[in-house]
């Protein structure tokens, strides 16, 4: 694969979901300890976590079958023993469903295919116009479709780049002017590569997820550290996040991420201030900038 590869491009193949799983089940086991779950703990470990032996005895399942779930051939497993296994790795809920859309993507009540270039609607971009305060829409390959002139103004120029380069990981990793608009960058760049991880898991065949990691792994040392952690989330609502802008310093902001309905997934991102704060002054001197600027 080449390091870039335009929405346009042929690619060849997306990602290895049995290595998907082997390694998220690896990355999950790691993180628990035997006294975490009241096991004893004995001898000298060569990696840090539980034992295959551990966790397939925390699971109620043999040895030999709980490998072969973590060897990648989850087909033949019943949906009790992936239950199980979640629970004894202490899965959140969207830890769970990207184990069993790895495990037996047949299961996932909505499996993704490989989706077409997706576009937004007119009617949406009107709406983005229309909301008073920063706002964007992303595929789920988290390609920046649309957004307003106050996410413009706050995250960056976003229309001096060109459309492939349009991608949230891409302008959190690749592209300082919006990393540098965070204050603190690392909470979220975790968050685009949990979003990541996991839009990825419901589409693996989807080869430019698989052009898209391999660019960013190649490029930025910070993702490639992030992507082997597997973390998995869509990221919370309603986080503060604080920005800096060279016109009024610092400021917080909240982001509200909607799933946009019909068609191909999409997701409206908002971000406002708390009412009567000096950050919602902050943002209002911002929209009036924009607003003399553009007369």
């Amino acid at each position: 694969m080449s390091s870039h590869v335009a929405p346009g491009d042929q690619v060849t193949s997306g990602l290895d979901r049995r290595a998907e799983l082997r390694e998220f089940l690896r990355s999950r086991r790691a993180r628990l300890r035997p006294e975490d779950v009241s096991l004893p703990s004995y001898g000298r470990r060569r990696v840090p976590g539980l034992r295959r032996e551990e966790l397939a005895q925390l699971a109620g399942v043999s040895y030999a079958y709980y490998a072969r779930l973590e060897q990648g051939y989850g087909e033949t497993m019943s949906a009790e023993v992936l239950d199980a296994v979640a629970r004894a790795l202490r899965l959140n809920d969207e830890e769970r469903g990207h184990l069993i859309r790895l495990a037996q993507p047949e299961r996932d009540a909505t499996p993704q295919a490989v989706p077409p270039p997706q576009r937004l609607r007119p009617t949406v971009q009107h709406l983005l116009d229309t909301i008073g305060v920063p706002a964007y829409v992303v595929s789920r390959r988290l390609d920046v479709l649309g957004w307003n002139r106050l996410a413009a103004v706050v995250f960056g120029d976003w229309a001096q780049l060109p459309p492939q380069e349009r991608n949230v990981a891409r302008l959190i990793f690749l592209w300082p002017e919006t990393r540098d608009r965070f204050v603190h960058p690392d909470g979220p760049a975790r968050r685009v590569v949990g979003a990541l991880r996991m839009n990825a898991g419901k589409s693996p065949a989807d080869p430019h997820f698989a052009s898209l990691i391999q660019e960013l792994s190649q490029k930025s040392e910070e993702f490639r550290q992030l992507w082997a952690r597997h973390e998995v989330s869509c990221g919370s609502a309603g986080e503060s996040v604080r920005m800096r802008h060279p016109l009024v310093g610092e400021f917080d902001l909240v982001h509200e991420p909607l799933a946009l309905p019909g068609g191909a997934p999409m997701r409206l991102t908002t971000y406002h201030a708390e009412p009567g704060s000096p950050s919602e002054e902050a943002l209002r001197t911002l929209a009036s900038w924009e607003m003399e600027s553009r007369r």
